[in-house]
């Protein structure tokens, strides 16, 4: 997780000083945010046979918001921009809350093998392979993500249909409640 990024929380509301990209001239968009899924977990072993089998437990999930790579065109950064790409943001927050259980599921509760030549090893490869594990399914949830963000965008012609940009805003308060 970078420190520069922000983390989803329901009393925070992206300001546009948040956007610190340059702007792409060539893009169509007068703005554009990059939001992304961070997770940490706890790898619990058993030793069985001389075998190491681990444990995936405690699964944390956070939406993130990534300011270096996030710009606005500085003639369009409206009031009703900003709350439209805000809305972006609260989108990753509940694809995430849709989806977390969904992902625990996947591996709470199973026993995984694991490789390695010694003890030591196996310890040391049970972490990297269960974050593997759980970075396949985070690139699954981004995908997701982005599937949504461009369902959002369509019916809200990016923020400019006030009336589906508010039955989303509804949707969205909803999270902070």
């Amino acid at each position: 997780m970078s420190q520069d990024n922000v983390i989803w929380s329901d009393n925070l509301s992206l300001l546009w000083s948040d956007f610190k990209a340059e702007f792409n001239p060539a893009s169509f968009e007068d703005s554009h945010c990059v939001i992304k899924y961070q997770f940490t977990w706890t790898i619990n072993s058993e030793k069985t046979e001389n075998k190491i089998l681990f444990f995936i437990e405690n699964i944390q999930l956070t939406t993130e918001f990534n300011p270096l790579l996030s710009w606005v065109r500085h003639l369009q950064n409206t009031d009703a921009l900003l709350l439209h790409e805000q809305g972006h943001f609260d989108l990753g927050e509940l694809v995430k809350r849709e989806n977390l259980e969904k992902l625990r599921n996947l591996f709470y509760e199973k026993q995984f093998a694991t490789r390695g030549k010694n003890e030591d090893q196996q310890k040391q490869f049970a972490k990297e392979d269960s974050g593997k594990m759980i970075a396949m399914e985070i690139e699954k949830l981004e995908q997701m993500l982005s599937c949504r963000r461009k369902i959002y965008d369509d019916e809200t012609d990016f923020g400019k249909n006030s009336e589906k940009q508010s039955e989303y805003d509804n949707l969205f308060a909803k999270l902070k409640l």
